[in-house]
């Protein structure tokens, strides 16, 4: 890394040497060169630069690398127009190794996000008295009067992950400025980089890896719930994100940004993915005991009580459902229904079994028990 950055400061050094001779020469000698002739060599030789450093940034995958490229361009462009030679194009170019300084800090960030939900481990955060509590809230803008009110221990309903992904998205932001500073532009200007770059990091990065995350095998239903309470806290933080960037941006609070960040468009899609594989997931469960199901169809007699495969999934169904009250409201029903009516569809497919050649009396009586056991409104109610 050092080497190729003292590569690209050997190759500025060399360049600044020549054009500082050459405008010397220009200044204190008479018929050796002429001003059409310094601006001719150094549109000629701009030309070739923005070329290489064009190619060069292009496979640049090391943030700090780029940042360090931009602040010797900087340099050389702001030296070589203090001798009057017009650097415009530099400063255009660096809008477009801009791009590639966010795409790099985008990638960085999709493997911090990563970690972050790796080591989660999906739970409500506990704390035990007032310092753990500050410490929280100094990560996280998270305001809940009843929350306040109760007494220690108690816990924050999101879980580790929420503080951490805020902070990061923090960090993001100031990662994404450091790029923006020395370009001779103006608050506003800036302003609205760090919302379009904050952006993706949002809409592209942060959510891809949400998706991910709700699509691996080890996360159940109750880490499925956790996360759609996650989700709800992130988007309500959306706003503090707006007025952090507004913030280190010095720009009026009057001002209407051209920009907005669209950050709840990224966490109600995760949250709609999360409520969708809850389910699926929860239709999957019910098929497995489903599949412990084994009737007796030539049965003389009923056993008397509903079938232990159906109290096992009926005890389960309750403790999840349990785990579903801390869901919003529409979301637990949706999920209450719609296990319901797969339970129904499968219960119903058993009847119709076409391997099934004969039911007994008392097998129809066994199976009635089960469907009784299921209307209870307990269950669904």
């Amino acid at each position: 890394k050092h080497e190729t950055v003292d590569g690209y400061r050997r190759y500025f050094t060399q360049i600044v040497g020549f054009f500082v001779v050459e405008d010397h020469i220009l200044h204190v000698t008479q018929g050796l060169v002429t001003r059409a002739y310094t601006d001719e060599l150094w549109n000629m030789a701009l030309s070739k630069i923005i070329a290489v450093l064009r190619a060069h940034s292009s496979y640049c995958t090391d943030p700090d690398l780029v940042l360090e490229l931009k602040n010797l361009i900087v340099i050389f462009a702001d030296t070589l127009q203090g001798y009057g030679f017009p650097v415009n194009r530099l400063f255009d170019l660096l809008f477009e190794i801009r791009d590639q300084y966010n795409e790099t800090l985008l990638k960085k960030w999709a493997g911090v996000f990563r970690d972050i939900f790796e080591e989660d481990n999906y739970s409500p955060i506990p704390i035990v008295n007032e310092e753990e509590y500050k410490v929280v809230i100094s990560k996280f803008p998270f305001q809940d009067p009843d929350l306040e009110k109760q007494s220690f221990p108690k816990k924050f309903p999101m879980s580790q992950s929420v503080p951490h992904i805020y902070i990061q998205v923090k960090e993001f932001i100031y990662a994404s400025l450091k790029f923006s500073e020395s370009l001779h532009r103006s608050s506003t200007e800036i302003d609205d980089m760090l919302r379009k770059s904050t952006n993706l990091l949002l809409t592209r990065t942060l959510s891809s890896c949400l998706l991910n995350l709700i699509r691996k095998p080890h996360i159940g239903l109750t880490e499925l719930v956790q996360i759609i309470i996650n989700t709800t806290h992130l988007e309500q933080a959306c706003k503090y994100l707006e007025d952090f960037i507004t913030n280190i941006t010095n720009i009026s609070q009057e001002t209407v940004h051209t920009t907005r960040l669209y950050g709840l468009s990224t966490f109600k899609d995760a949250r709609h993915a999360a409520e969708g594989e809850i389910y699926t997931k929860l239709n999957q469960k019910i098929d497995e005991f489903v599949q412990l199901a084994d009737y007796d169809w030539t049965m003389s007699e009923p056993d008397g009580r509903a079938s232990g495969y159906l109290m096992d999934l009926i005890n389960f169904l309750r403790s999840i459902f349990q785990v579903f009250t801390h869901l919003p409201g529409k979301v637990a029903q949706t999920a209450c229904m719609s296990a319901c009516q797969h339970l129904s569809t499968s219960l119903m497919q058993m009847l119709l079994d076409s391997e099934l050649k004969q039911i007994s009396m008392g097998a129809v009586q066994q199976f009635n028990l089960d469907v009784i056991q299921c209307e209870c409104k307990y269950l669904i109610g």
